[in-house]
């Protein structure tokens, strides 16, 4: 039972412990990708727009493509909101396993290398006065840093589906002593010889006694 309450907030019916909880790798992994979410869509929302000096509309750093911003921002904004649905369901609902923690981290491969590569061939003279460089560096490496964090939330789903699975196996393959009728202590009556107590006057009763072979059989009294 050890190992089922290492994937759970609790066992079922016991009360909630939240220094357990939060001691869990999968809620610090669920926490960490959730600051890394804060980090990437605060950088993009804050800085990620910029425009040349004589310019008034502002433009996404990302080799002034709005579409890398956008995603940024949506994925940002989407893994924020995900992560603290996916925290309340480890609370509520500990045996549920998310399927998907293995979409994000694909997502998040995508967003790096898309960003990554709009951030490779900006045009300097985009942004001359390098406003926003490290924001959007940093808009980047949380990103990558985000693959291995869900990446590793899949690996915990899947072992916590794992356990879960083979608990129930164990469970249908369980067979109750006192149902098996092998194990048990009292035999049946049906073939048995039955004799009449000693001194009743009666005669003991065998296999055949009844048979209806020997017809009415007067007493002697």
């Amino acid at each position: 039972m050890e190992g089922m309450q290492a994937y759970g907030a609790g066992k079922a019916g016991g009360a909630f412990d939240p220094v357990t909880f939060l001691q869990q790798p999968q809620t610090v992994l669920r926490i960490v990708s959730w600051l890394f979410s804060i980090v990437i869509f605060g950088c993009i929302a804050n800085e990620g727009y910029i425009n040349r000096p004589k310019e008034v509309e502002e433009y996404c750093i990302f080799n002034r493509n709005q579409n890398a911003c956008n995603y940024g921002v949506f994925m940002g904004s989407m893994a924020f909101l995900c992560c603290i649905a996916f925290l309340a369901l480890d609370v509520y609902f500990p045996q549920i396993s998310s399927v998907k923690d293995p979409f994000w981290s694909f997502m998040w491969f995508v967003g790096f290398c898309f960003l990554a590569n709009q951030w490779q061939v900006t045009k300097q003279e985009d942004n001359p006065l390098r406003e926003g460089g490290d924001a959007a560096r940093a808009a980047i490496t949380f990103s990558f840093f985000s693959i291995f964090t869900w990446a590793g939330q899949s690996f915990l789903g899947f072992q916590r589906y794992k356990l879960g699975a083979d608990s129930a196996l164990f469970s249908q393959e369980y067979t109750d002593p006192s149902q098996d009728a092998a194990g048990a202590p009292y035999t049946s009556f049906g073939g048995d010889d039955v004799e009449s107590p000693v001194g009743g006057g009666g005669q003991a009763i065998g296999d055949g006694a009844f048979d209806g072979t020997g017809g009415y059989q007067r007493q002697d009294y």
